[in-house]
Formats: structure tokens, sequence, C-alpha cells
């Protein structure tokens, strides 16, 4: 018996679930595993057909998995810089850093706040009238007198500037350096035009000054801000490990870039601390050998892949690449999974085989149209569906569940290919101006939305006879004449 759903109107009024993973259908199995595998950081391997879900709960995963909490740095090297260091930062310390750099960057301030000789100093304030501008008008708008004097410097005036000067600082049209008394002491106090404002430097900005220009450039290459799933599907080699660009000056430093400014992160470093997702992995042939190192090492290092670049001689040992390793493959492919790499799968993880189709009840039958309704919100270019047109999508799943895998009284889970002829429906839909994806609708679309094997095969009957009705007379003797001169060899 074939149960319907009525209970509701249309798809919108379907409620959809708010955790990725209640969103899959009809893989309960693998959705478990799914969950523990997150919950417990294991590899977890999908076996199965395209299009029944491998993708959807691989990229869930990452929503279950803590966010990073680390970005990954390359540090140049001036004793060897074709071998820059890595640097790993903690949140806490990337958030100590912005502090410093607070610091560094000194604290912004109106003129008026400043002391008035300075303001002058720096063509803020008017000598004559005293009148406040910015200090790019260098006649006062309000009496119209130059607003920058020469005036004869102080008798400490070559004090400030040699002290200035050892912090980094001397005094010119810019910037000019002055003395704060606090309590019993004194301190140097620098004071800088920033466009309507004044940049203000205390002694302590000073040294944090002085302390960055003599720490080591770095290069963040895997932000702390990223995303917890990274897809490496068709990665190409660099693409996967990680790269140094080429530059044609080499390291020059006059010239060229510096190596470790030309350092690029593959896949396997984006995904440290969370999902690395390889779908047809058995695609990656010799590449597996090398997920399975960074898997063993959780370190990859990253060096130029190009013997013909000038990034060959570049290397950074033992970049960090801790991810969960979730990879897919069809059931013909399994073999080709390099065995220790599938061993180290299983050791510290679990495998699940993907189901093709689910048992046509009520309960799953509210499951099919909750997909539905999940297609048509994920695309947003289609209306809502009604629940007749539903019904029909429903039964449409029944009857490929049984002519693709056999299965008599299920729903296939084959949910691509359905997905697919949901969005046609409401593209004749959106067409017709329709306000919803009416039966019609759905009929039309299974009529165009066909493989064009099946297309085939209601035109010329099968592939043969397409194949001969598209050749050319040209073409057909030539068959006719290769068919002659070979027969002994073609019929024995």
């Amino acid at each position: 018996m074939k149960d319907t759903v009525k209970e509701i109107e249309d798809t919108s009024q379907v409620e959809i679930p708010p955790t990725p993973l209640e969103r899959v259908i009809g893989q309960d199995d693998a959705v478990k595993l799914a969950r523990i595998a997150a919950s417990q950081r294991r590899h977890l391997l999908l076996v199965g057909p395209p299009g029944v879900g491998k993708s959807m709960i691989a990229q869930a995963m990452s929503f279950y998995i803590p966010r990073p909490k680390q970005d990954i740095r390359v540090v140049h090297n001036p004793q060897y810089p074709e071998r820059p260091f890595f640097e790993v930062k903690s949140s806490e310390e990337i958030a100590a850093e912005k502090s410093e750099d607070y610091l560094y960057e000194g604290q912004l301030v109106d003129p008026r706040t400043v002391p008035p000789s300075v303001a002058e100093r720096l063509g803020y304030k008017c000598q004559k009238c005293g009148f406040y501008s910015e200090f790019t008008e260098m006649a006062c708008p309000h009496c119209g007198s130059p607003k920058v004097q020469t005036v004869a410097p102080g008798p400490f005036g070559d004090v400030f500037n040699v002290i200035g000067a050892a912090f980094g600082v001397q005094n010119n049209q810019d910037r000019v350096t002055s003395t704060v008394k606090i309590g019993e002491r004194e301190e140097i106090m620098i004071y800088e035009r920033a466009g309507d404002q004044i940049r203000v430097l205390d002694q302590r900005s000073l040294e944090k000054r002085r302390k960055a220009e003599k720490k080591s450039p770095s290069k963040v290459i895997v932000p702390i801000e990223r995303s917890g799933f990274v897809l490496a599907t068709g990665a190409s080699e660099t693409e996967l490990l990680g790269d140094v660009r080429h530059d044609p000056y080499g390291g020059h430093p006059q010239l060229g870039t510096l190596p470790y400014e030309r350092v690029v992160a593959g896949a396997v470093h984006e995904a440290h601390e969370g999902v690395l997702f390889i779908d047809e992995i058995t695609h990656l042939g010799n590449l597996q050998r090398s997920i399975l190192t960074a898997m063993q090492e959780k370190t990859f290092p990253i060096m130029g892949r190009n013997p013909q670049s000038a990034g060959a001689s570049v290397r950074v040992d033992r970049v960090p690449c801790d991810f969960v390793l979730v990879a897919a493959c069809n059931i013909q492919d399994l073999q080709y999974i390099l065995s220790p790499l599938r061993s180290r799968i299983v050791g510290n993880g679990y495998e699940a085989l993907m189901n093709v189709s689910i048992k046509d009840t009520p309960e799953n039958r509210e499951k099919y149209l909750q997909f539905i309704a999940q297609e048509i919100n994920v695309d947003g270019k289609v209306p809502h569906m009604s629940i007749d047109a539903a019904n029909m999508v429903i039964e449409e799943g029944r009857r490929r569940a049984f002519v693709i895998d056999h299965k008599e009284k299920e729903l296939t889970l084959r949910l691509r290919e359905m997905g697919g002829l949901i969005r046609a429906a409401g593209d004749i839909a959106v067409f017709d101006s329709s306000k919803l994806v009416e039966t019609s609708h759905i009929k039309e679309a299974l009529k165009i939305y066909l493989p064009v094997e099946e297309k085939i095969k209601k035109t010329y009957g099968n592939l043969s006879a397409a194949v001969s009705s598209e050749n050319t007379i040209s073409q057909k003797a030539e068959e006719y004449f290769y068919a002659y001169n070979n027969r002994d060899r073609i019929y024995g």
C-alpha cells in the first residue's frame, strides 16, 4: 500500500531540523558513526554510490568539532632564509598580540587635547588666532595666516632628538618629540600626525615599537578565523600538500621576495584542528601515502614542488596538520584504497556503508518530505511544493528504488538526482509564474529531466542505433571498407 502525506498543504510548513546531521535522511548508522567520530576526533570512511549523502555527512561533522584555536605562521630565518621556521599561536597569544599592537600603535587623540605648542608645530593650530584645522591646510581658514612658522629650537631640542633617535624616531614635520612629567620623573612622549587626529606614543609604546622592529617578520599561512571543513576532492599535489611560489629573482632581499613570504599552506595544513574531506580518495593515487604520513605524524613539511622553480630549495619542516580525515569512495573502488591508509582509518576511526534505499513507511515518507523542503530552501530560487506534488516526488523515489536497485516497497536514497528533479520542477513553476510547484510541473519535469541514456533509448531504441544514425555517408563508407578489408580478422 502506498502511504501519502496529507496533513499539510505545502512544503513551506515542513519543520526542518536545526542540526546538520539530523537533516541527513535514511543513513542512521552512518550518522551515528559520524557523531561519534566528531566528538572523539576519529577518522571516517564512507562507502557508497554517488548522491547518497556522503558529502553532506562530512560537512555536517565540522559543526560538531570545536572551532580552531590556533593559527600557523611562517617566520623568516635571517641566518638561513631558505629554511624558515614555523610558529603556532594560540587564541590567547593572538589576543595578547593585539593588545600589544594597540600599545605599539599608540593612542589617537583630538588635536585640542595635546599641548598647544605641539598642535602648532604639527600644523593643527594657528599660532596667531588659535583656530584648529587639518594640518593639510597650510593657511588658517579663520584668519588666513600661515599656520606653521619657523621657530628657533629650544635649549633641549638636540637632547630630545638624540633620545628620540634611540627609540627609532626623530623630529620632523610629521612628528614632535617632547617630555611629560609623571610623578617625580619625566618620560619621552612622541606626537605624530594621523589624519585629523594625533597619535600619542609614550615610552612604553616606543619600547614595544623597538622590540617589534628587532623581531623576525612572519606570515600567517593558516589563520585562526577559518572554516573547520576543508574540501580536498580532486586536489593536485600542491593544493593538497602546500608549495613555495616561484620568484624569478629568488630570495634576493633587494629584488625578490623572501622565501617565507612565498610559502603556501596545503589542504592538510588548512584542515588543522578540523575536518579534511576527500571524496573519491582512490583518485589521489600515490598521494594517499602523503595523507597517511600526515595522519601518522600530525605534521607535514611544506616545500617547493617544482624543480624548475626558485622555491625548490625552500622547505619548512614539521608544519602542524592534526586533522580528522573523512574519506569517501564507491564500492567498486574500495580495493584501490592504500592498505596502510585504510588500516590507519580502521585503527583510529570507523567505516560506514551507505544505504541506497529505505523502507516505504509513513515515518520515512515524512523524512522524504523533509528532504524536499530542505532542497527547496537550500536552492533559494524555486517556490515550495504542494502536498500533492510532493507525494508525486515520493512516488518517483519509490519507482527509482525498484528500477535502479531492485528494491520493492522502498524509497531511493540516491537523492542528488531527486534533488535535480525537484529543481527542474521548480524552474518550470517559476517559468509559469506559479506560486507553488504543482503536479503538472512534476509531470513535465519527469519528461525533460532524464539521463541522456534514457532519452537515447526512447528516441533510437539503443546506443548502437543512435551512433549509426549520427554517422555521415562518408563515415558509414569508412566503416564498410574497414569491415570488408578486415573480414577475415573480424569473422575468423
